[in-house]
């Protein structure tokens, strides 16, 4: 299917209004389709036919005009806002239920995910050193709008991300993030506030 679709999309993979990506627009229909109801898919929104998305026991709500382009994944319970994209590589896992969303992960407007990143919204139980690894807990992970993740990153279960901040590539985010916050290393600090560079131009 990746050297079809190569071949017919001339070894582009954002969406445009190319005929191969009105083409994705079937492949999603087809898509949510197998999946009833559990999978809500706007027409405006471009999902790859080489992305792998499956709600498992959840729901994956996409908002307008998103794009998941080759090579991502994302499964169980996940909700999208507007104007969302999601990169190459990129693997968002959400836990739970609709009517039990202990592990959603909830991603608002006009969020750009990078390339390889990972937002996976539970932890395996390792609270008892004998027993088997296995069972998840979930925790919820919540990205609030115009967020930009960057490359590499991964985001921890429990994590809020505040509204107008940017993840700088290779974080590791193990706690709440501040609106506006720009955040960096392993683990994830603020390096600075971007309403600081607007208030030295006015």
């Amino acid at each position: 299917m990746s050297l079809v679709w190569n071949w017919i999309n001339r070894g582009g993979n954002q969406a445009d209004g190319s005929r191969a990506w009105r083409f994705t627009s079937w492949c999603g229909r087809r898509m949510a389709l197998r999946h009833g109801d559990r999978i809500v898919l706007p027409a405006s929104t471009r999902v790859h036919p080489n992305a792998l998305v499956h709600p498992r026991k959840g729901l994956i709500r996409f908002g307008e005009k998103c794009q998941v382009v080759t090579g991502a994944i994302i499964q169980g319970n996940v909700s999208f806002g507007d104007d969302c994209s999601v990169q190459s590589g990129t693997v968002i896992v959400g836990y739970g239920t609709p009517e039990n969303p202990v592990g959603q992960v909830r991603i608002g407007n006009h969020v750009r995910i990078a390339p390889f990143v990972q937002i996976i919204a539970g932890n395996h139980d390792i609270s008892d050193p004998e027993a088997p690894i296995g069972k998840v807990i979930g925790e919820p992970i919540t990205i609030e709008d115009n967020v930009w993740v960057g490359g590499r990153v991964v985001i921890t279960a429990g994590v809020t991300v505040g509204r107008n901040a940017v993840l700088a590539a290779g974080a590791v985010v193990t706690k709440d993030v501040p609106p506006y916050a720009i955040v960096g290393g392993v683990p994830a600090k603020v390096i600075r506030d971007r309403r600081a560079n607007l208030e030295k131009t006015l």
